[in-house]
């Protein structure tokens, strides 16, 4: 089986101005957690989705991990799900002080549990070893003015979210999905990134796939999961399936994307957003990027 490894870093509204240099950093950014995952590919299609999110979330320049949106309360809370094709699967929600919060749901899978709802999480890193930072190291400055902006009535675009999804070369499939979720929410809100079927979704039997956009409405919708049950009980071809899953978003309210790879190494991207971050690549080809 040829191997594929897909990246996003989040759909959203593009930025008045055209290409800036944080885009081209975002891209680049994006491309090393290609390469990181090609180099785990090996170990297998869900170390290789942990160690390219991992990476995109040691990156301030995403809303993951420490690059996260601030809360209400001005804290970092995220949430983060991996799954694997034979159906094994790990989240951890409402996190902080967990730099990489998809190595926890990696852990939480490992444990034979499913979802962690975590709070201050300190029992959570003492149990699987996480790497720690106190909560304050995690808010960065652009973060903190994006919640001033919020607090003060200025519309703030709510975008973001890191995933990937992957097919090694002995055709196993996995995806995982990480988020500091939405400006100024509510320190306990969950998303859909890390719900099974949502926003993360992986089944040797179709695809895996990992979303990104307005989490409620992917969450109404189960996106992850239709467009699995698409391919599985209609027919449907992989990118057929997974642009009418996103029709089903837009009619439960929310627009967004979705990166995904059937287990035939079938690929596709579609977003109903203006822009979605992405890299990917495909065997011995080079990394490509576009957004």
């Amino acid at each position: 089986m040829v191997p594929v490894v897909i990246v996003h870093g989040g759909a959203g509204p593009r930025r008045p101005g055209g290409a800036s240099l944080s885009d081209l950093e975002r891209a680049a950014a994006l491309e090393r957690a290609v390469a990181v995952a090609f180099e785990q590919l090996a170990a297998g299609a869900l170390d290789a989705c942990v160690a390219a999110v991992s990476e995109l979330e040691d990156c301030t320049l995403f809303n993951a991990g420490c690059g996260s949106v601030l809360a209400r309360d001005a804290g970092v809370w995220c949430d983060a799900g991996v799954m694997a094709g034979d159906g094994r699967a790990g989240a951890v929600a409402a996190v902080t002080g967990v730099m990489n919060p998809v190595r926890a749901a990696r852990a939480v899978l490992d444990d034979d549990e499913t979802l962690l709802w975590c709070g201050h999480s300190r029992a959570l890193i003492a149990r699987y070893g996480l790497r720690a930072a106190e909560p304050a190291q995690m808010v960065t400055p652009a973060a903190r003015a994006r919640l001033d902006a919020h607090l003060a009535g200025r519309r703030q675009p709510q975008s973001g979210t890191v995933g990937a999804v992957c097919l090694d070369a002995s055709g196993r499939l996995a995806a995982a999905t990480s988020t500091g979720g939405k400006v100024g929410k509510e320190s306990s809100r969950v998303g859909d990134s890390p719900l099974v079927g949502a926003g993360t979704w992986a089944d040797a039997r179709t695809c895996a796939v990992s979303a990104t956009g307005a989490g409620e409405a992917f969450i109404r919708a189960v996106y992850a999961h239709e467009v699995h049950a698409r391919m599985l009980w209609a027919g449907e071809a992989l990118p057929d399936a997974a642009a009418a899953a996103l029709e089903a978003v837009r009619s439960a309210g929310g627009l967004g994307g979705a990166i995904c790879v059937s287990y035939r190494g079938e690929i596709t991207m579609p977003c109903t957003d203006d822009c979605m971050k992405r890299a990917w690549r495909i065997g011995a080809d080079p990394v490509r990027s576009a957004v």
